[in-house]
């Protein structure tokens, strides 16, 4: 038996867009209905979670987990530019109050990649007064997490953000590779990131930080392999890693492995397992992501706020939650400080351009009753975070 740190969270997360369904001012609802578009199917009601966080929150407590990462959606709390919903505040404070009831620690993310639409239709990213509005949209988002949360991510995947504000078309992402990242947007989003953390600073004992996308870049044993993952890693990861330098945590989403040769990242080779996202089954990403974070951070903590497969094998799912864990593991006996981890995701949900094929979670729900049903692999996580060991 190896056992983890005591208060190691043990936890899973969720983003609001892709479970709670009707969020209509977002712009991902504008893009997903529009004529022509390439996103397969539009998010509709998705596990209808807005409406049902309780019954989510409740199971995730029964099956033995202590924590929730789960987003606030701006489009909802700012529908109209200027204008405040107060009705969407007390909606995610209920939800912050539901986690506490049940015993579960709340984990809040500001941005989970979905924006309003007047902020996408005003300039987005390359917007002059972007960090101005992102600033007081953390502001606005102040009374849900003042009481009771500790931990509070600002951006989720800045570096996901800014390849897709490269005009990149979303698909791209859940394939292989990585679409150039627009680096004038990288460097605003650092911005939204930075003033955010003061608006946060308000709330005594806050901790917060950015959530990265690590890709586990290795280099083919070719002439010119090594230089181009570097040139790669540099402008997809590394860059928000260093930037994370003075942050209180610093979030890691790993989930494969790309592989670099001198003319770029390759496609998995044909004889490796593939999940339903076409990337390679690869467990140590999650150790290979913390380490990373740690070096680059200059020895920020870390935590896993996303890690999973989309798999319709639930074993498989276990088989890699187990491998992902024994490499956190291994980081924890190094010296790194691991705070926690958070599988991706509770719920199967929406899953951006590929809509619900995609099966992520821990828990399924039926398409006609909305109805929860645990996996094999959400209790045997609970099991390990009550042991807080793997045997």
């Amino acid at each position: 038996m190896r056992t983890f740190p005591d208060g190691f969270l043990w936890g899973a997360a969720t983003a609001a867009h892709q479970i709670e369904g009707n969020n209509i001012n977002s712009n991902w609802w504008v893009h997903e209905n529009e004529p022509g578009t390439t996103i397969v199917e539009p998010s509709g009601d998705a596990a209808d979670s807005y409406h049902r966080y309780r019954d989510d929150i409740r199971l995730l407590s029964e099956l033995g987990l202590q924590s929730y990462r789960f987003s606030i959606e701006w489009a909802r709390i700012e529908p109209e530019r200027g204008m405040l919903s107060r009705a969407s505040v007390d909606h995610y404070r209920r939800m912050v109050d539901t986690c506490l009831e049940f015993g579960i620690e709340p984990i809040v993310t500001l941005m989970h990649f979905t924006v309003p639409r007047w902020f996408e239709r005003d300039g987005f990213w390359r917007a002059p007064d972007a960090a101005d509005l992102f600033a007081r949209y953390a502001e606005l988002a102040l009374p849900v997490i003042d009481t009771g949360v500790r931990y509070v991510c600002t951006i989720n995947e800045p570096n996901i953000a800014a390849m897709l504000a490269g005009g990149e078309d979303a698909a791209n992402l859940v394939a292989y590779g990585l679409p150039k990242p627009d680096l004038a947007v990288a460097d605003t989003l650092l911005e939204c990131h930075n003033r955010a953390r003061d608006v946060l600073s308000q709330v005594p004992g806050l901790q917060s930080g950015w959530t990265i996308a690590t890709q586990a870049f290795e280099a083919a044993d070719e002439p010119g392999a090594e230089e181009k993952k570097q040139e790669i890693a540099s402008a997809a990861e590394d860059w928000y890693l260093e930037n994370a330098r003075g942050n209180d945590f610093i979030g890691v989403q790993a989930y494969t492995r790309n592989i670099v040769g001198p003319e770029g990242i390759r496609p998995p080779a044909p004889d490796v397992e593939k999940t339903l996202t076409q990337w390679e089954y690869f467990p140590p990403a999650a150790g290979i992501g913390v380490r990373a974070a740690w070096e680059l951070s200059g020895h920020v903590p870390v935590m896993i706020t996303e890690n999973g497969i989309a798999t319709q094998d639930d074993a498989r799912r276990i088989d890699y939650t187990r491998g992902a864990l024994e490499g956190l593991l291994d980081c924890i006996d190094d010296g790194i400080t691991v705070l926690g981890y958070q599988h991706w995701s509770a719920l199967d949900n929406y899953e951006w351009a590929s809509g619900f094929a995609p099966t992520f979670g821990l828990i399924s729900w039926d398409k006609q009753t909305f109805e929860r049903t645990p996996k094999p692999s959400a209790r045997w996580l609970g099991e390990v975070a009550k042991a807080n060991a793997l045997t």
